[in-house]
């Protein structure tokens, strides 16, 4: 595919000492990682330059993340993350979340819902959240993905057998709405 110019940072959610939602031994920060990795190599594939917040198990506060996406002079920011709700099993489906629906944010956040509803996923929409910290303090138009509910066992069997799938509609909701700039 075409080449860019446009660079790409890509947050891998929790890691370290925090595990973020845990569900019958799994946990959000190693899905996160996985999917971040996975998503960057389908990017770098299509020649955009992809930074990493990690790409190992460890803990970085979201201040330190904001940071390091500002300062690495990314065009957008995309934090990976699993959703959670009180009861297991009680929702399904991919969120995704930003700082302002109407903001160029919004575009890619709509982008990449609609590729992962084509894996399989419910499309549970893009919802305005100014008080996240990564969103709120980025420079870039930033988003964060929920993948499913961590602890809704469909979530996890669409995520385990059609992992490649979910990683290529991230970077494709991505991609595609970068190539239209």
């Amino acid at each position: 595919m075409a080449d860019s110019t446009y660079t790409i940072f890509l947050d891998p959610g929790h890691g370290g000492s925090d595990p973020g939602a845990v569900y019958n031994g799994r946990q959000e920060k190693d899905d996160t990682l996985a999917i971040a990795l996975a998503v960057g190599k389908y990017l770098e594939e299509y020649g955009f330059p992809v930074i990493y917040s990690r790409t190992e198990d460890v803990y970085e506060s979201p201040y330190r993340k904001a940071e390091k996406g500002n300062a690495s002079g990314a065009d957008i920011f995309i934090s990976i993350h699993r959703n959670s709700s009180p009861i297991p099993n009680q929702y399904s489906g991919v969120e995704s979340l930003v700082y302002n629906e109407w903001l160029p944010a919004g575009t890619i956040a709509t982008n990449i819902n609609r590729q992962l509803e084509k894996v399989g996923y419910k499309n549970l929409g893009v919802n305005p959240r100014p008080n996240l910290v990564v969103l709120r303090d980025s420079n870039a138009p930033a988003v964060l993905v929920e993948v499913g509910f961590l602890n809704n066992d469909s979530d996890n069997a669409l995520l385990d057998s059609q992992f490649d799938a979910t990683a290529r509609a991230i970077a494709d909701g991505i991609a595609g709405t970068l190539w239209s700039w």
